[in-house]
């Protein structure tokens, strides 16, 4: 099956086509740490990491890269009021960041960079810009040049009165036009500051992506992701940037060949901010739901779509996983096989939904329709549905394996058993065996048959 995704840039859904299907390469704006994570935060999270496993489902190896950003004003800000050096803060709210995601069983991405670890490769993207006379240097700072761009404005197809709004009616002494953007500022004393050629200062936060990406993928890369709030000014600059440091007036698909960026979430139908008092931090609703009951929330809604945050959305996602359950420990799961997930009629179509633009509603009321359906089906169907619930709540990230011994229950053993077949396919024969043994030492034996593996509990 074809992957669809809609492409922010060309602004339609598009056929996936990586550049090398042998590396898919996939880059997503990570947060900025120096408080708690939001709703807002994790719901890019959330879809980014659906659609990292639904490109492995047909790709073998996707590389994704998910930033920090360790160095920026806020963060400055936030550390000289609590008086504590911007590392310790930093460090604290990375951490924090990352145990939370993982909590709504967001995998960890395979190259998380911080931008405080790539001074030195912004320092040299930016003498790219001034050498390609994209960037100038104005009173201690390093500007971008956004008239030196053509295509300035094509991702988030703004006007020119639209892109100045919220500039400052006066032009900063350190612009030579209002829409310029900061690649380089001073930094005082008592802040944070590298040597640079223009002074001991820091980056823009706008470059630090650009460099991120560029040094951890290469460009062009395959998608760039994150939140729509983002298009502008941050998506723009990075296009901007990348693309006059590869060459001026490069096309932006040199930069990146997808955008996908996922809806803004609101509060009881108001855009949630701190200025409202209405954000919802990831930290405070663990407290009262459990991981999987925030992630269902997140992906209730098309990712694309404006998410309405509120109780009632938890509530639902709360019984939906009940019923789900619920209805699935009504199938004797103990005696069903593994079959070929391929040609598994229940599951196809549940796939097929997620590959057309991570349809996640569609998703989830397929899975309700095949679990309504079960007391009408034959033994081999209640099997294969059984089978095909298990393996779509894998994919969506609604099931969790446990630690714990006496939790390796039936469905966990399922999922190590299509593991070991998908690494035999794959001829990964030692990773088969590896899973073989951990299924031995839980006393769990298994044989291959022409219908498929089975297993038994040994005493």
């Amino acid at each position: 099956m074809d992957i669809f995704i809609f492409d922010s840039l060309s602004r339609k859904k598009r056929e996936f086509i990586p550049i090398d299907a042998n590396k898919v390469r996939i880059y997503a704006c990570g947060p900025t740490v120096y408080d708690y994570a939001h709703i807002g935060n994790a719901r890019m999270a959330v879809v980014t990491d659906l659609l990292v496993r639904v490109l492995k489902k047909k790709y073998k190896n996707v590389l994704f890269v998910s930033n920090i950003t360790d160095i920026d004003d806020k963060i400055i800000n936030e550390s000289e009021k609590l008086k504590i050096p911007f590392k310790e803060l930093t460090n604290k709210f990375s951490k924090i960041y990352n145990n939370e995601m993982l909590s709504l069983n967001v995998g960890p991405p395979d190259i998380q960079p911080k931008a405080t670890d790539h001074i030195d490769d912004m320092i040299l993207m930016i003498e790219k810009l001034i050498k390609n006379e994209c960037a100038y240097v104005m009173n201690n700072h390093v500007m971008f040049k956004v008239e030196s761009y053509k295509h300035y404005g094509k991702l988030s197809r703004r006007t020119l009165q639209e892109q100045l709004e919220g500039s400052r009616i006066e032009i900063a002494d350190f612009k030579q036009n209002a829409r310029d953007f900061i690649l380089w500022k001073p930094s005082k004393d008592e802040q944070p500051g590298w040597n640079s050629p223009w002074g001991r200062g820091r980056p823009g936060w706008h470059i630090e992506c650009s460099t991120m990406s560029k040094i951890c993928l290469d460009t062009p890369f395959d998608i760039h992701c994150g939140g729509v709030d983002l298009t502008f000014p941050h998506h723009e600059n990075e296009i901007a940037q990348s693309c006059s440091a590869f060459k001026p007036n490069s096309e932006p698909e040199n930069f990146s060949k997808y955008w996908f960026h996922n809806g803004f979430v609101t509060l009881n139908g108001e855009k949630m901010s701190k200025s409202l008092g209405n954000i919802q931090l990831v930290n405070d609703l663990l407290k009262k739901y459990n991981g999987e009951t925030i992630r269902l929330s997140l992906l209730s809604a098309h990712y694309r779509q404006p998410l309405n945050w509120n109780k009632d959305i938890l509530e639902q996602s709360k019984k939906t996983l009940l019923r789900i359950k619920k209805n699935f420990e009504k199938i004797k799961v103990k005696d069903f096989k593994i079959f070929d997930i391929n040609k598994n009629e229940f599951y196809e179509e549940f796939q097929n939904s997620l590959f057309d633009d991570l349809n996640t509603p569609k998703a989830l009321s397929i899975i309700g329709k095949n679990l309504n359906k079960i007391k009408e089906k034959n033994h081999e169907d209640r099997q294969k549905i059984a089978h095909a619930t298990f393996e779509a709540l894998t994919l969506l990230g609604l099931y969790k394996e446990s630690k714990n011994d006496e939790d390796f229950d039936d469905t966990l053993i399922k999922k190590l058993i299509n593991e070991r077949n998908e690494a035999r396919k794959l001829k990964n024969f030692e990773k088969a065996d590896e899973i073989r043994q951990n299924l031995k030492n839980k006393n769990i034996e298994i044989e291959d048959t022409k219908d498929g593996t089975v297993w038994t509990k040994s005493k």
